[in-house]
């Protein structure tokens, strides 16, 4: 998992310079790892599910970004208390990409 965050913030980094197909890479390096290795509701899966949602949200690919951002909502509400601002940014982004689409 140590790798899976490595990866993670390589993609953040990528990310905050618009080097989106960069930052996806290295996303998806860190899901592959989460998804092997964390059980299925893990909060760090949620973090993955969450960035790639939000990247293919930056890149105007709503009907790819939507399923993922339920995906971390899902395992959000089973992890985190309902008052939690994670789960609250991510109702919002779903709304955003649903008036999207």
């Amino acid at each position: 998992p140590d790798l899976a965050t490595w990866y993670n913030n390589i993609g953040l980094v990528y990310y905050n310079m618009g080097e989106y197909s960069k930052a996806l890479e290295y996303f998806e390096k860190s899901l592959k790892i989460r998804e092997i290795s964390l059980p299925p509701t893990h909060p760090g899966l949620a973090i993955s599910y969450n960035n790639i949602g939000q990247l293919y949200e930056k890149m105007e690919e709503y009907s790819k970004a939507l399923p993922l951002l339920e995906k971390a909502l899902s395992i959000r509400q089973k992890s985190l208390p309902s008052t939690h601002p994670h789960i609250k940014s991510v109702l919002n982004a779903i709304d955003r990409v649903k008036k999207k689409l």
